[in-house]
């Protein structure tokens, strides 16, 4: 066999085998007609798998749905039936007390009107009892108010009196006011004597005569200072230290004082002459004026005061003693009236308790007659929840037998079938190609011939596992399902002859052309292997 005849043989099995592997994995096969009356789909078991696999977790899923809607239609049609129950023993209830206190009313109505009858005769009476009693009352009112009044204007004139003295103790004691010596023509300025009464301050105090005594303390300069004297009388120093001292005057009450002073510093300055200075006191003491004038007048309305409330009460004792008559002969009538008002009451109470147990016998019921609304109302949504949770049941169990009706198709038995087919039609088509191959070549035709010879015997062998698989078919996965779930179960055809024919789908022409290719695939690679091997 020559190079070129070589070279056009594996080239041809090349592209022959290239086109029957793309026929092999784009060839469908279509299997006859299953039992099933829902749609066949092919795929592969993987894919099969996994969509029984998810229809078989809805159809779980769907079953626990019912079996929860179940309980709680089971729940709800129990309490709607409580209800109905109890609906019908309200009403009996209610009908049994009504006949019963129909009696009742009318007996506490007979009594409560009477009850109140003599319940308004023993009020006319209390309310004359009551207008005698008033009108002393106020009288007694009116003299007790006049007592408090004078009691008040006592307490009053009391206080203010005793003000009165607290203010002029406290003045006769003496106050500390704020006090400060200025110069006598600038009194916007500070004495040079100032320094020597740092304290800044004087104590005041209120004398009988009404007239105030000041001091004013001297913290330094005693050995300067040596005399102070007020409208031409001297002052009065009181040593409280070595250079210190209290200097004191009386005087009308005043908001300042013009002291004149001595001033002798030639101890320390002998060419300095004895000073005689003015200074202004700065001091407010007409605090106190007004006070003893003030307690005189208290101490009068005090006195003043207190006759008022001897007269006034001497005048309520007697009103008193009248007002005490007519009020025991209103408590009297009260008693009386009291009475009358505790048996209308009761009159009323038992009244009201017979009114009362038909009401509840009603509102009972009607509280029986809510539950029962409410009760259906759950029982029909539960009824509507179970509808809907056995719907999705049946979607799910028809999605599973779906999956479970799906054909498994392998590669092995479409690649037999295909290859069965190319050998027939390569024999028939291309003998020419094969004649021409062997005048070429004789011994490379001898090769061409036992390679066609084996791959014939390949094709038939393969085609005998191809006729033996198609005649099985996988049965589907059993899965556990709910009771109202059927069970799928396999259909394999009893023989060959049973399957129906299926239409012409195109695929011979490709089984055909497969089974050229596997031929002129071993026409080529049987040489190069004897060449390899030679």
């Amino acid at each position: 066999m020559t190079s070129h005849v070589k070279n056009t043989l594996v080239t041809t099995a090349a592209i022959a085998g290239a086109l029957a592997a793309t026929t092999l994995f784009n060839t469908t096969t279509v299997k006859a007609d299953t039992t099933s009356s829902a749609p066949v789909t092919t795929t592969t078991s993987a894919t099969k798998d996994s969509a029984i696999a998810s229809a078989q977790a809805k159809v779980n899923s769907a079953s626990a749905a019912v079996v929860s809607a179940q309980a709680a239609y089971g729940s709800a049609s129990t309490a709607a039936s409580d209800a109905a129950a109890k609906t019908a023993a309200a009403s009996a209830s209610a009908a049994a007390t009504s006949a019963a206190t129909s009696s009742a009313v009318a007996n506490a109505q007979a009594a409560a009107d009477s009850a109140a009858t003599a319940k308004s005769t023993a009020d006319a009476n209390l309310a004359k009892a009551q207008s005698n009693a008033a009108a002393t009352s106020r009288a007694k009112s009116m003299t007790s108010a006049a007592v408090v009044s004078a009691q008040s204007a006592v307490a009053s004139a009391s206080a203010k009196a005793s003000d009165a003295d607290s203010a002029v103790a406290s003045a006769e004691a003496g106050q500390t006011v704020t006090a400060n010596l200025m110069k006598f023509d600038d009194p916007t300025q500070a004495s040079a004597a100032q320094q020597y009464f740092a304290t800044k301050t004087a104590i005041v105090k209120l004398l009988p005569s009404g007239q105030v005594q000041i001091t004013i303390p001297l913290t330094s300069g005693l050995k300067y200072l040596k005399e102070v004297s007020y409208n031409g009388v001297d002052a009065t120093f009181t040593k409280t230290g070595d250079d210190s001292a209290n200097i004191t005057f009386t005087a009308d009450p005043a908001t300042s004082y013009t002291l004149a002073m001595t001033m002798d510093i030639t101890s320390v300055m002998p060419f300095m002459p004895i000073m005689h200075e003015k200074a202004l006191l700065d001091v407010d003491t007409t605090i106190f004026n007004g006070l003893l004038a003030a307690k005189s007048a208290a101490d009068a309305a005090l006195t003043s005061a207190q006759a008022a409330l001897s007269t006034a009460e001497t005048n309520a004792a007697t009103v008193a003693q009248v007002a005490s008559k007519a009020a025991s002969a209103a408590t009297a009538a009260a008693t009386v009236a009291s009475d009358a008002a505790v048996a209308a009451t009761s009159a009323a109470t038992n009244l009201t308790s017979a009114q009362a147990a038909n009401s509840t016998a009603q509102a009972a019921l009607t509280s029986a007659q809510v539950a029962q609304s409410a009760a259906d109302a759950v029982l029909a949504t539960a009824k509507a929840n179970l509808d809907s949770a056995n719907a999705a049941l049946t979607s799910a169990q028809a999605e599973l037998k779906s999956a479970q009706n799906i054909v498994v198709v392998t590669p092995a038995s479409s690649a037999a079938s295909s290859a069965s087919s190319a050998a027939s039609s390569a024999s028939s088509t291309d003998s020419s190609a094969a004649s021409s191959a062997s005048s070429t070549a004789s011994s490379a035709g001898s090769a061409a011939s036992s390679a066609t010879n084996s791959a014939a015997s390949a094709a038939t062998a393969t085609s005998n596992v191809a006729s033996s698989t198609s005649t099985t078919t996988v049965t589907s996965a059993v899965v556990a399902t709910p009771a109202t779930t059927k069970k799928a179960t396999s259909s394999t055809p009893a023989s060959s002859t049973t399957a129906k024919t299926l239409p012409q789908t195109g695929n011979e022409n490709q089984s055909a052309l497969v089974a050229l290719g596997l031929a002129i695939l071993t026409l080529g690679i049987y040489p190069m292997m004897k060449r390899k091997h030679a």
